[in-house]
């Protein structure tokens, strides 16, 4: 598995808890921050797929 991958879902997670922090609180900041590092460790995530798929390619070819 591919660092990305693990470094994705770590950054899903703590943005959707500051997301949900800043709805209950009212902290529109807290809770824009949070979808983006949620949007960030998506993205982070299909890196890290994609690396993976390109490895397993490799392999496959030799």
């Amino acid at each position: 598995m591919d660092h990305n991958r693990v470094e994705g879902t770590k950054h899903q997670i703590k943005g959707t808890a500051k997301e949900v922090v800043g709805k209950v609180t009212g902290n529109k900041a807290k809770e824009l921050a949070g979808k983006l590092e949620k949007n960030v460790g998506k993205f982070q995530d299909e890196v890290g797929k994609e690396a993976d798929a390109q490895r397993d390619e490799d392999k496959r070819r030799q």
